[in-house]
């Protein structure tokens, strides 16, 4: 029965560090605090071990850095009503 035990301390600290760093690379992401350095390695992880949702996460990132069409200038300013 003891000869098990440090296997499972073992196999219970390798699930913790890689419970805690899924944990980070979600925060960073959401965040986008990622530096250039902890995001080409986390994409690149993402497009080896899991190809959609590495290309979800591309089309995300491209929907959220394209810009928003400018407006009519007649809609810039409000209207101005008369009264007779």
């Amino acid at each position: 029965m003891e000869g098990w035990l440090p296997y499972v301390i073992v196999f219970g600290f390798f699930a913790a560090v890689l419970g805690f760093l899924t944990w980070l690379a979600r925060v960073i992401r959401r965040r986008g605090s990622a530096g250039g350095g902890a995001g080409a390695a986390l994409a690149a992880y993402e497009e080896a071990f899991r190809a959609t949702s590495h290309a979800a996460y591309q089309e995300i990132r491209a929907q959220a850095e394209r810009k928003a069409p400018a407006g009519s200038p007649d809609r810039l300013r409000p209207r101005s009503r008369r009264r007779r």
